[in-house]
This record gives C-alpha cells, sequence and structure tokens, in this order.
C-alpha cells in the first residue's frame, strides 16, 4: 500500500507502519444455498401420500389445516372429506396434568412402550396459551429424546395462534389425517390451562387425568370438573421416597371418585400409581386403557359418544364460521365501533345495539 494512501507509512514518521488491511467479510454466507421450496401437491397426491403413511406429505397437510389463509382451508377440507372413509380406527386418548405433573417424560414412557409393541403413534397439543405465554410442546419434544425420533410416532406441538375453538378444530381435524395415515393411537395433551381440559375431553375416546402425589391437598388442586371428566388417574413420580405418599394418594383419590354419580359410559375410573423414569406401572394403564375400549365397545358407549363428539363439532364448526364471518365483514366492522359509542353514552342498551347489529348483518346476507 502506498504512503500516500497511508501518510503513517512515510518514511518521515519513523517507527510507525499500518500493516495492509483485509477485504470486508461477506455479510452473507456465500456457501448458503437456498431452501428447496416445499412442492405444492394436488389434493388427490395429499390423500395418496397420507394413506401412504407418508410423514412430510402427512406435515404439509396439517400445516395445511392450521393455516389461516381461505385457499389453504379449501384445499384441506377437500383433503379430509377425502380421507374420512379411512379413519376411526385408532384409540384417542386425552392427557392432562397439573403443572409439574411430569407429563412429557409420561408420554415418553407410555408411548415407547406401545412403540415396543408395533403401535404406531401421534402425539397432538392444544395450547390456546402458547401465544401469551410462548410455552409450545416444542421444548417438551427436547425431554422426549426417545420418542421424537422413534419411525412410529409423530409428535405435532399445536398451532400457537387462535382461540381454543380454533386450535381445538384444527387438533381434531389434525386426528382425522392422522387415522387416514395408519396411526391407531393418538395422545391429544392440553399444555394450556382453563377449557382446554374440555375440548381434549370432546376429542378422545378415554380421558387420562395425571396427578402428582406428595404435594399436599392434592385433591384441592383439582378441580371438580376434570375429576368428572377422567376414565382413570394416573398418580406419577412414584419411585424413591414417594412411593408411601402416592399409595396414600391412591386412597385419597379412590375415595373421591365415589363421591360422584356413576359416568355415562357406565365405567368405574381406576387410579393406578406410576413411575416414568422406572417405568413403572405403564403396563398397567395401558391395560386399564384397553378395558375400558372393550367395556365401551360392548355397552355401545364407545360409538355413541363419538357419533355425539361428531355433533358436537358441527354446531362448534357453525358458531366459529358465523362469529369470524360477522366480525370480518367490512362494512359491520364500521358499524360496530359506531354503535360500541352508542352503548358506551347510554344511548341504546347493550341488548339493542347487538340486535341491530344483527338485523344489519341478516339484510347485508340478503
Amino acid at each position: 500500500m502506498s504512503a500516500h494512501q497511508h501518510p503513517e507509512n512515510d518514511p518521515a514518521y519513523k517507527g510507525l507502519s499500518v500493516n495492509k488491511g483485509i477485504s470486508d467479510v461477506p455479510i452473507v454466507n456465500p456457501y448458503l444455498t437456498k431452501k428447496a421450496k416445499r412442492r405444492n401437491y394436488s389434493v388427490d397426491e395429499y390423500v395418496t401420500g397420507i394413506l401412504a403413511g407418508n410423514i412430510s406429505v402427512l406435515s404439509q397437510a396439517v400445516t395445511l389445516v392450521e393455516s389461516s389463509l381461505p385457499e389453504h382451508q379449501a384445499i384441506a377440507q377437500e383433503v379430509i372429506e377425502k380421507c374420512l372413509p379411512y379413519t376411526g380406527n385408532s384409540i384417542r386418548l386425552g392427557i392432562t396434568g397439573v403443572p409439574g405433573a411430569g407429563k412429557s417424560t409420561f408420554i415418553e414412557a407410555l408411548g415407547m412402550y406401545l412403540i415396543r409393541r408395533n403401535h404406531k403413534l401421534a402425539v397432538l397439543a392444544i395450547d390456546p396459551s402458547s401465544e401469551r405465554s410462548k410455552g409450545s410442546i416444542l421444548g417438551d419434544k427436547t425431554r422426549m429424546e426417545e420418542l421424537s425420533v422413534a419411525s412410529n410416532a409423530f409428535i405435532r406441538p399445536s398451532p400457537s395462534a387462535g382461540s381454543l375453538g380454533g386450535v381445538a378444530r384444527k387438533t381434531r381435524e389434525s386426528i382425522i389425517l392422522c387415522e387416514a395415515a395408519g396411526f391407531d393411537t393418538i395422545f391429544v395433551e392440553t399444555v394450556g390451562v382453563g377449557q382446554s381440559e374440555t375440548a381434549v375431553h370432546s376429542m378422545v375416546d378415554f380421558f387420562l387425568l395425571l396427578q402428582l402425589a406428595g404435594t399436599g391437598d392434592e385433591l384441592q388442586g383439582i378441580k371438580r370438573g376434570i375429576m368428572e371428566m377422567a376414565d382413570g388417574i394416573a398418580i406419577n413420580k412414584c419411585d424413591g421416597s414417594n412411593v408411601e405418599k402416592a399409595m396414600l394418594a391412591k386412597a385419597q383419590f379412590q375415595n373421591a371418585l365415589h363421591l360422584f354419580p356413576v359416568s355415562e359410559s357406565g365405567w368405574t375410573p381406576e387410579v393406578i400409581p406410576c413411575s416414568s423414569i422406572d417405568k413403572n406401572g405403564i403396563d398397567e394403564i395401558w391395560t386399564m386403557i384397553e378395558k375400558f375400549v372393550a367395556f365401551t365397545r360392548e355397552n355401545g358407549f364407545f360409538h355413541h359418544h363419538r357419533n355425539q363428539q361428531s355433533r358436537y363439532w358441527m354446531y362448534e364448526t357453525i358458531n366459529e364460521q358465523l362469529r369470524s364471518r360477522f366480525y370480518q365483514n367490512p362494512e359491520l366492522k364500521k358499524m360496530l365501533s359506531a354503535m360500541e359509542e352508542k352503548v358506551i353514552s347510554n344511548e341504546v342498551s347493550s341488548f339493542i345495539g347487538a340486535k341491530n347489529l344483527l338485523d344489519a348483518y341478516s339484510k347485508m346476507q340478503g
């Protein structure tokens, strides 16, 4: 480099020199290759891939189901309709539990137990709270080391955005696709809180409550509604010094269950202590689920319950679609804020305001 470019290198400045620099490193990695674009399948290609058990095609179909874009929804609904004749052949298990009950470890223990017995398992989650808490089953996958890499397992986080109703409907539709892909066991985990247990209960055959012993006041921490929904209770972490506490908790839960009226299925819920770490009681829990399925198939409740669920989801979808169309109507959006002002300033009552808006919407529909 010449002295006029770097005056410090001029002979006049003795003992001072500046080394030649290096050219700037490009901000984009030159070795970075463009990510291959996902192929867009036709409806028939989706259906063929799903029925063949192709996990990549199944994953893309579930992504379509979760999408809110109208064109994606149109394809998803066609795919679901064509897959329907191949569904209904799985056992759908709902799993809920208090925070810290060890759901992820339990799901891995029971899941691997089933996979070793040649079952195909799909794990889905309902997490309406993740938009606020940023929680997700994706984080739990790191704790399901064996299950997340098992060839016969499919783990899918819940769509993170949207109302509980929307997330739950998409989970139910994902169940249909997983069954068509040949998964004979579906776990639906509730990650969120509040009403998500009711949503899970409305799409599964067996509802398992995972509970923890030794935390004190076990029964206080459980809402009566969830206890009444449970077809079975697993008391997790029954290992080491916790065994005695787990046995005491078992007796407490059994006594509590006797206070509830007999369920519609006629089944008496069982309480089983287990350890996801030591794998104790895992086989007993699966035996209980199989007994329940055989019992309810025999007395007709199994199919009656599934029919009720299908009807429930039809009405839920109608409600959701009507609500969405009402609020997305551009003319009504303008009217809503004006009507809000009138209600706040007591010019009209809440009921009259709502009636006027609904009347206006009816007229728009012709």
